[in-house]
Order: C-alpha cells, then structure tokens, then sequence
C-alpha cells in the first residue's frame, strides 16, 4: 500500500525569555547575536508610555549605539516598512530590535525582509518568497497575544489595495524572543482584552487546522486552558503579575501552535476587517471566531468538544454536538466579559470609523485568496464567507 508522505516543520526563535526582568538583557542577547548598532523599531505609543526610553537607557547604561524608528502603525504599512528601510541604511544599522505588540514586530520584520533581500516588501507576499536571512533580530514583547515575537508570520497593509499581505517566511522568525510582564502592567483594558483574545483565536485555529500535529496541539491545548483562567484577570487588573506572566506563557504557546500549525478563516476574514477599515486585529479575531468556528464545527466536531473541556465546561453527558457548543457559548462569554463589541458596526462606531455591507463581496474575494484559509478545517465557499460576514456585521 502507498503511504502518502507528509514532512511537519516547527518553527520558533532559538532563545526565548519568559518572566519578570527579562527584558534586562536586550543588550547582552541583541549583542550575542552579532548586533553592534540596532534599529529600535516601535511606535508613538510605546514611545509616549515611556517604553522606548526603558530599552534606550539599557542600550546607554551598555554602550551600545542605536537609532529609533517610531512610526509604526496599529496595522503597519507598506510606507512603513519602507520608511524603516530608509532609517536603517541612512543611520548605519546592522540589526533589528522591535518592541510593542505585533504591529512593532511586523514592521522590523518587514524592513528585515527588504534590508536582507531587496525590492518593495510586496515581492515577499505569499510563502517563503525571500532568499536571505534577516539581520540580527531581537523582538521584545509588550502585548500578550499576537505572538508574533516569535512566529515567521508578518502582516503588512498594502496601501493601494487596501490588503493586508500575509507573508509567511522562516526566515522572519525573530533569532531571540523576549517576554517581560513587566513591560505590559501598564496595558489599558481594552488592549489587553484584544491581544487576549487574538491569542484565543491563534490557539482554536491552530488545534482545528487541517496540518495540526500532537506537539501543535499540547501547544494549543496549555493556551486556550491559561487564556481561560486568567485573561479576565489580566482585564480587571492590569497590575496582577500572575495574571500578566500566565497570559505571556498562553500567547506564546498559541504561537507555537499556529506557527506550525497555521490559522484559518478568522484571520483570513479580519485581515480583510483590517485593510478595508483599518479595525484593530484582536477584537476583529474575537467578533469572527464565534461566526467561524460554528460554520467549522461539522467537520471537527470532536476538535470543539475537546475545546469546551479545555476552557472549563462541564460536557459530560452531553451529545456531542452540543458539547461542542458549549465550546462556542464559552468563547463568546469571554469575549463579553472582557467587554468586546459583538458586531463589526459596533466595533467600528468605537473607533470613530465606518463600515459598509457593499464591501463585503470584495472582502470576501479577498479573503479566500488569503494563505491562512489554507488550513481552514472546512472549505468554505464564497457564499459561506460572505454569510459569515453579515452575521457578523
């Protein structure tokens, strides 16, 4: 009998820091990896919080030069990356420090990517486009749920149309990752709720993705389980350092799972969310994952049950269908309790934007031409995708 062969990479940074003070060692780890003058890549956020100025005084008190590029948006731009590039070879840098949540880290990607290989950061849309590696690259976290400190993932927003590229390439995984729940104490609420939330959707993703693997799935499992216990926490109090630490472990695990195992139509549908609008990712993760999942659930049935026990349902007893809804009413309570609007209209009035239905074709053409859909767990259809949009409109 032929045996189909299938081959399963796993892809994570060589050296990760977790815990309280780590990011006391940026200096020392950007200079172990051949750094001798770093791009702080971040943004006026960052900056305005006092955050930038915490690592400068660290790369000052070690001697290091450095230059700053702060410009980074909520969902970074192609004129971003490119501006970066331009501070990069005009300041005489050799490596790459980025600090923030995954806007910060895609944009140091991204410049990473066009320093190393050449070209406009468009030629690297799609699967392992580039052909060099990055320049030594240092990502420091202050969120806790992209992940992407430590994923080969990079989100850029193609300004023209109004596309968020989804480049997928090994080489953009940060050479060292840190995770200081220091540096997140002063999170507002509401970040802290969509960076959670992100980390729920990469971890359900990733344990219903068609190229799951055990290791994914241990991975996935451990985040949805921690997310479960203490994102309301790190909601309600911003200043609770259990809370803080166990989400920096459960959004580096969902990492570890959908770097591997990749995502599916969540993200292939809020990136669209994120292009068209402008909305931010997290929260456009939390209103689409309950909408997804159940158009998912018949071909993973099992996957949902499994997924209601990991977020402390109680399903025994239960058929499995509705097992695996308790799964979706768990998700969607959490998304309630740590104050997510339920639908993109509302989701878009908080942020002063507007959101029309005429769109949703393109979106939805856009979205099935997405890499994440890849691994979507059922084979959605134009139609399906476009339904899923207005029941979440």
């Amino acid at each position: 009998m032929a045996v189909q062969e299938m081959v399963y990479g796993f892809f994570i940074p060589s050296v990760t820091l977790i815990g309280v003070g780590a990011s006391k060692f940026i200096p020392e780890k950007i200079k172990a990896l051949g750094g001798k003058k770093p791009l702080v890549v971040t943004d006026k956020g960052i900056t305005a919080c006092g955050l930038t100025k915490q690592i400068t005084d660290l790369l000052d008190a070690a001697g290091m030069e450095y230059a700053v590029y702060d410009e980074t948006v909520p969902n970074p731009t192609d004129h971003n990356v490119h501006q970066g590039v331009e501070v990069f070879k005009s300041k005489g840098c050799d490596s790459l420090i980025s600090l923030g949540g995954g806007s910060s880290h895609d944009c140091g990607k991204g410049i990473g990517l066009v320093v190393s290989n050449g070209g406009k950061i468009h030629d690297y849309e799609g699967i392992d486009k580039s052909s060099k590696p990055l320049p030594p690259y240092l990502a420091v976290n202050t969120t806790a749920g992209t992940a992407s400190e430590m994923t080969r993932f990079c989100i850029i927003t193609d300004t023209s149309r109004k596309v968020k590229m989804a480049i997928v390439d090994w080489r953009v995984t940060p050479g060292m990752a840190i995770d200081d729940p220091l540096l997140m104490v002063g999170m507002p609420p509401a970040l802290t709720a969509a960076t959670g939330m992100d980390a729920l959707t990469h971890a359900v993703e990733a344990y219903v993705s068609t190229i799951a693997t055990p290791m994914t799935d241990a991975c996935a499992q451990k985040a949805i389980e921690l997310i479960a216990k203490y994102l309301r926490k790190a909601v309600a109090n911003g200043k609770d350092i259990e809370a803080r630490e166990g989400m920096c472990f459960a959004q580096y695990l969902a990492g570890m799972a959908f770097n591997n195992a990749s995502l599916g139509h969540v993200h292939a549908m809020a990136h669209q969310l994120g292009g068209f609008y402008d909305l931010p990712h997290g929260e456009c993760n939390a209103i689409l994952l309950p909408h997804v999942s159940r158009a998912n659930m018949n071909a993973k049935l099992e996957r949902f049950v499994d997924i209601a026990r990991f977020m402390g349902e109680v399903v025994d007893g239960m058929s499995m269908r509705a097992a695996a809804e308790k799964a979706i009413a768990a998700i969607q309570q959490l998304s309630t309790d740590v104050g997510i609007p339920p639908t993109i209209t509302e989701l878009a009035k908080r942020y002063g934007k507007q959101v029309d239905r005429k769109d949703i074709a393109i979106m939805t053409a856009n979205a099935q031409k997405d890499a994440c859909g890849l691994t979507n767990p059922r084979c959605l259809k134009d139609a399906d995708v476009a339904a899923i949009f207005e029941a979440a409109f």
